[in-house]
């Protein structure tokens, strides 16, 4: 049994090598190709042990942890891309600078050491919160946008002349 474990790629701690360019992120499934903004998330699953999930960007990790019903489990551990070397570093002990271009455009990149201006964990998960809040507040506005016009379009071009003219 240790030999099975041992051999198969999976750490019994910390983060797993990844399938560049042959695996998806959980969250939003793009392909994994950016090495200084991906993160992994390694979880404990009752009756399957301890499993890991990918992700293109610490946005898509925390967002999707959010949702798990084990998401306060002490034994979580989340791994984050350092920005400068691609080295995984603990994402509750990194930092976070703002303005970087990421892969789901959450803007922040991870390092370990400190810099002017940067985000603890706790601010990371904020700014991506708030982040994601205002892309749902976009998207709902784009959608209503898009039902008001399949409306016009269901009226006819009579209906969108007089609202045009104002009769």
């Amino acid at each position: 049994m240790f030999l099975l474990v041992a051999c198969s790629g999976d750490p019994a701690t910390g983060p797993r090598d990844i399938g560049w360019a042959q695996e998806s992120c959980e969250r939003c499934r793009m392909v994994l190709n950016d090495r200084v903004h991906a993160a992994q998330v390694r979880y404990f699953v009752a009756d399957e042990g301890f499993r890991h999930s990918v992700f293109d960007d610490i946005g898509c990790a925390l967002l999707w942890l959010e949702a798990q019903p084990w998401k306060d489990d002490p034994r979580n551990e989340i791994w984050v891309a350092d920005r400068r070397s691609g080295n995984w570093i603990d994402a509750r002990k990194a930092v976070y600078v703002k303005d970087e271009n990421t892969p789901m455009g959450y803007g922040l990149g991870a390092q370990a050491d400190p810099a002017p201006g940067a985000l603890d964990f706790v601010r990371a998960k904020w700014h991506i919160f708030a982040t994601e809040a205002s892309y749902e507040s976009h998207s709902a506005q784009l959608k209503e946008r898009l039902q008001q016009q399949a409306v016009k379009r269901r009226a006819g071009p009579n209906a969108q002349q007089k609202e045009v003219t104002g009769e």
